[in-house]
């Protein structure tokens, strides 16, 4: 019983030493609406030292100064680390909002226009300024299939056909 006691406490203590940073971009393509619609959570410490790191200032998630700037920024962001092509063609992203969800921020984005999705491809490398050990976890919803995949730092691409 002690063994299994103290192996508990070394795989917790170990967990605690060597954090994983990961992250969930969730994709679906809404038909009826013609969109993409795409749901990024980053855990809010990790993804307030990317900000600061990226605009040299102290960012506040939790309690924004200016939501407005605070907003320009995560986009800003977004925009230059995630990247999607629709069936082969690159698309631009709309900003749409963020929320925080306990330790977790969930940003919202967009694509418009997007009748059919036959092949998406995302270049993904949120966090990638500050986190040498980032993972990122896709999910592609499409044409009732769901697609699924992983890439860690320094991979940055996924893409699958539907």
């Amino acid at each position: 019983m002690a063994a299994i006691l103290f192996k508990w406490m070394l795989v917790s203590w170990m967990s605690w030493m060597h954090p994983f940073y990961v992250g969930v971009t969730e994709v679906q393509h809404n038909k009826t609406d013609q969109t993409l619609e795409i749901s990024i959570k980053l855990f809010i410490d990790d993804f307030e030292r990317g900000l600061a790191a990226q605009y040299k200032t102290t960012v506040d998630l939790t309690n924004p100064k200016d939501p407005k700037q605070t907003d320009a920024w995560i986009f800003q962001y977004i925009q230059n680390n995630l990247h999607f092509k629709v069936n082969g063609k690159p698309v631009t992203l709309e900003y749409v909002g963020y929320e925080k969800e306990r330790e977790a921020a969930w940003c919202y984005v967009q694509v418009s226009n997007v009748a059919e999705v036959k092949q998406l491809a995302i270049e993904n490398s949120l966090l990638y300024n500050v986190l040498d050990q980032q993972i990122h976890i896709m999910h592609l919803n499409a044409n009732g299939q769901r697609k699924s995949g992983k890439v860690m730092n320094p991979e940055r691409q996924f893409s699958a056909s539907f």
